[in-house]
C-alpha cells in the first residue's frame, strides 16, 4: 500500500491586473524548489472557459455582468477544489488570482474558497501596486490583452480604480508586498522566506474560513 503524499504548499498571489502576479508565478516555478503547478485566473481565462462564460473568475468589480455572476460560485469552487486536490496529492501549487466581492450583489466566495483548502498549508500573499505603476504597465502591455489604458492628462479609467479598491477589501493576508516598489527578485525572496518558516496561526485562510 502506497503511503499518503505529504501535502504540497499552496501559494496564492492576490492582486489587481498588472500588479505582477504572472511575473512572480514564472519566478516561483523557475527558481523555488518543488514541483510547482500553476492554477489561476490566467489559465482559467485563456485556456479553460467556453466563450459564453468569459471572463469567468476574471470578471471586473462593478456589477458589469450580472448574467455571469450566477456561475461564479461554482467556478471558484471548482478551481479551489482542484487546488486542494493537487495539494493533497503532494504538488506545490501557485495561484494567480484577483479576489473581490464588488459584484451587483455580494457573493461572499472567498470564505468558501478558504474552507475548501482546510488542513492544507496555504500562504496568502497580497500584491499591492500604486496606480502610477499599474497605469505604466497597462500602457506597455500587448494591446491584444485588452488592458485599459489612459493617455497623458487623462483620468484613470473607472474599472482600474475599482480594482484597486476592491481586490484587497477582505483585509486578510499572511504577507503583503508592494510590487510597485520592490523588484520581482525581492518579492520572490520574501515569499521564499515566508514559505520556509512555520506558519503563524490562525493563518489568513484560517481566519477567512471562520467567517
Amino acid at each position: 500500500m502506497t503511503a499518503a503524499a505529504e501535502p504540497g504548499r499552496i501559494l496564492i498571489l492576490n492582486g489587481a491586473p498588472r500588479s505582477g502576479k504572472s511575473t512572480l508565478v514564472a519566478l516561483v516555478r523557475e527558481r523555488l524548489p518543488g514541483r510547482w503547478i500553476n492554477l489561476g485566473v490566467d489559465m482559467h481565462m485563456e485556456r479553460m472557459l467556453p466563450p459564453e462564460l468569459l471572463p469567468g473568475i476574471g470578471l471586473r468589480p462593478g456589477g458589469e455582468r450580472p448574467d455571469l455572476e450566477a456561475h461564479l460560485p461554482a467556478l471558484y469552487g471548482a478551481l479551489y477544489d482542484s487546488i486542494a486536490a493537487h495539494g493533497r496529492a503532494g504538488f506545490d501549487v501557485v495561484v494567480d488570482i484577483a479576489h473581490h466581492d464588488a459584484y451587483s450583489r455580494p457573493l461572499g466566495m472567498l470564505p468558501d474558497c478558504a474552507r475548501r483548502l482546510a488542513g492544507l498549508p496555504v500562504l496568502f500573499v497580497g500584491l499591492r501596486c500604486a496606480l502610477p505603476a499599474i497605469m505604466e504597465r497597462r500602457g506597455a502591455s500587448d494591446p491584444a490583452r485588452g488592458y485599459l489604458t489612459a493617455g497623458a492628462g487623462q483620468p484613470v479609467p473607472p474599472p482600474v480604480l475599482r480594482w484597486q479598491e476592491a481586490v484587497h477589501a477582505h483585509g486578510h493576508y499572511d504577507l503583503e508586498l508592494d510590487t510597485g516598489l520592490l523588484p520581482p527578485e525581492a518579492c520572490l525572496a520574501a515569499i521564499a522566506e515566508a514559505l520556509a518558516r512555520p506558519p503563524e496561526h490562525p493563518t489568513a485562510f484560517e481566519r477567512l474560513a471562520a467567517i
